[in-house]
C-alpha cells in the first residue's frame, strides 16, 4: 500500500535579526562536525542563551500576536535557512560533532539537518513591540525564516518521567 504525502506549503511569518551570523555548528558530507573545541562550544551556548535578538513578524500576521506579551515565554519554530539541501539526507549524526559519542539516527537527535529542518527553541519574550518581539536565547541565526510561534505553557509542555539517553544527559 502506497503511503499518502499531502503536498505541504510553508510560508515563513516573520524573519530573526540576530548578532548570530553563523551556527555554532556546521554539517559536512559525514554529518555534523565542530571547528570548535567542546569547552569552546559550551561557551557558544552560554553565548546563545544570553543573546538578545528581535523576531520581526511580517505585516499580515501582525494581529495573530494579540496577547502573546502576556506571556514570559514563546516557542519559536524556524528553518534554518542555511543548511544544505543535501546535508538534509543525513541519516545519522554524532550528536554536536561530537566523535567521542556514537552515532545516532537523526530523529533522536536534535540536529539541524533534518528532511524538514523545522527547529524550535524556548525563548525569554522580553517585550513585544507591534510587529517586533525581543527574545532573549534564540539559537536561529540572523535571518533566519520564523514559521510558528506558540506561547510556552507548562500544562501542555511538562511531561513526567522525562527518559533521556545518558550521552544526552552528559552533553
Amino acid at each position: 500500500m502506497e503511503e499518502l504525502r499531502p503536498e505541504m506549503i510553508l510560508e515563513p511569518v516573520g524573519r530573526v535579526e540576530s548578532p548570530l551570523a553563523n551556527p555554532t555548528l556546521k554539517t559536512d558530507k559525514n554529518g555534523l562536525k565542530s571547528d570548535l573545541s567542546r569547552d569552546t562550544v559550551k561557551k557558544e551556548c552560554e553565548k546563545v542563551k544570553n543573546t538578545v535578538s528581535r523576531i520581526r513578524i511580517f505585516e499580515p500576521w501582525t494581529p495573530l500576536l494579540k496577547g502573546i506579551e502576556d506571556f514570559s515565554h514563546i516557542l519559536v519554530l524556524y528553518w534554518p535557512h542555511l543548511i544544505d539541501p543535501e546535508k538534509r539526507q543525513l541519516k545519522q549524526v554524532h550528536p554536536m560533532g561530537r566523535k567521542d559519542i556514537p552515532k545516532q539516527g537523526i530523529f533522536a537527535t536534535c540536529s539541524p539537518a533534518r528532511p524538514n529542518p523545522i527547529l524550535v527553541s524556548a525563548v525569554r519574550l522580553l517585550e513585544r513591540r507591534e510587529n517586533i518581539l525581543q527574545v532573549q536565547g534564540l539559537e536561529a541565526v540572523n535571518q533566519s525564516p520564523v514559521i510558528d510561534i506558540k506561547p510556552y505553557s507548562p500544562h501542555y509542555l511538562t511531561v513526567k518521567d522525562l527518559k533521556l539517553p545518558e550521552w544526552m544527559a552528559n552533553i
